[in-house]
């Protein structure tokens, strides 16, 4: 491994009094952008900026887990794309405007079991009086890759043979490629494939693991990535040629996760989610940090109480959207702001 990798300072973890002004260096006019939801996260923006696409649990509708939807920036009115059953994520829009993809469980023929065993659940933790669960992913075998148009129509599963976890897709900056995770509980790895589902190659290789999150590069020939090779859900950060080759840790921090890597325009930054878990006894405070690729140097960016996770860039990266319970507001919502990159 890079000694230089190794040899990384941990980024300072104490909040300052004013966590406001610290933002401000990086952040500026910070929005809220979902509102009408039980809780939203994991957005991505269109080719354009003009749209959005992110998952989020509707109200009233029997459904307890996140399903898909793309909204208008301009008119903040979300129109559900998928198809309303079972679980979602990880909606990407293709980078002709035109279409998206995105995992679903619906086919699932016990999806809707699934969500009343849910409701079911969080009826008791309500009358026990107990907290809400922090949340968890399950890989569902039923998760599949779909194509959609932006408003749902024309829907086409791209791994229909796909007999495990198939999700976390995302395009290259051609529309050429896609690179998405797939595998088992306990042993997810990465794939690419081409755009219309045909020619899956595997590109990481170690067992026993989770291998997700994955972006191509602005010129599609890295993959940055999080996995957790040396202890269970303690993900840090990787980035690895897209034929395979090369691969490299970015962090090796056993005392830290992170993870929801994403890069800059420039191929030579990435924005990040990181907390010290230190101490087991304390919950930790997730937030956004920026990592120079070529120096190893990092800049924490967000500084308020609550989560901040999951980033992601404008396409002129003059924008930053995450997902957060900042000010209290808890479960998480999509929030928006002005990006300055540290210098």
């Amino acid at each position: 491994m890079n000694a230089l990798l190794l040899s990384l300072a941990l980024v300072p973890g104490a909040d300052p009094d004013d966590w406001k002004a610290a933002e401000a260096a990086h952040f500026k006019n910070i929005k809220q952008v979902t509102f009408d939801f039980v809780r939203a996260g994991e957005g991505y923006f269109s080719p354009d900026g003009t749209k959005i696409i992110f998952q989020a649990e509707e109200k009233g509708t029997g459904n307890p887990f996140y399903q898909i939807f793309v909204m208008d920036l301009k008119t903040g009115k979300p129109v559900r794309i998928s198809p309303g059953t079972g679980r979602t994520t990880c909606g990407y829009f293709h980078p002709n405007g035109q279409k998206v993809i995105f995992a679903s469980s619906h086919a699932d023929p016990d999806a809707k079991k699934h969500q009343e065993a849910e409701i079911a659940q969080r009826a008791e933790d309500a009358k026990k009086g107990a907290p809400r669960r922090r949340y968890a992913w399950d890989f569902d075998p039923h998760m599949k890759i779909y194509e959609a148009n932006l408003d749902g129509t024309g829907l086409k599963c791209l791994t229909p043979d796909a007999k495990v976890y198939t999700a976390e897709g995302s395009y290259s900056a051609d529309g050429k490629k896609i690179v998405y995770s797939a595998g088992n509980a306990g042993n997810v790895q990465l794939y690419t494939m081409n755009a219309d589902g045909t020619g899956a190659k595997r590109i990481t290789d170690v067992a026993n693991c989770y291998n997700g999150g994955p972006f191509f590069s602005p010129d599609a020939k890295q993959v940055i990535f999080r996995a957790d090779r040396k202890e269970k859900d303690r993900l840090q950060l990787y980035v690895i040629n897209s034929d395979g080759t090369g691969e490299k840790a970015l962090t090796s921090d056993d005392k830290w996760v992170y993870w929801a890597p994403y890069w800059y325009k420039d191929g030579k930054h990435i924005i990040y989610t990181g907390a010290d878990h230190a101490n087991e006894l304390v919950r930790p405070n997730y937030d956004l940090h920026w990592m120079s690729l070529e120096t190893g140097k990092r800049t924490r960016l967000t500084f308020a109480p609550g989560q901040d996770v999951l980033p992601v860039f404008s396409p002129e990266c003059t924008k930053v959207m995450w997902t957060s319970s900042r000010d209290g507001r808890s479960p998480t919502q999509l929030y928006i702001a002005d990006f300055t990159p540290p210098k």
